[in-house]
């Protein structure tokens, strides 16, 4: 066996070994749908109005508003 065919075998090897290991983690992950995330969340109450804290994903900001009930 020159060394050649030995580096052919190896790297035969290794791309049959990565291909079964493809195969093996597509098939058998379960694919559970995640919950959505709310960009709104109560932290605190004022004078009988929720204040809700308010950000948007893609920046490191917040901001906040009241939210009366008038019943």
């Amino acid at each position: 066996m020159t060394r050649t065919d030995y580096y052919r075998a190896v790297l035969l090897g290794i791309v049959i070994g990565m291909a079964f290991i493809s195969g093996f983690y597509v098939f058998t992950q379960e694919d559970e749908p995640e919950a959505p995330k709310s960009n709104f969340e109560v932290v605190d109450t004022y004078k009988g109005c929720d204040v809700v804290r308010w950000h948007y994903n893609m920046l490191a900001e917040y901001k906040y508003f009241l939210n009366c009930k008038n019943d």
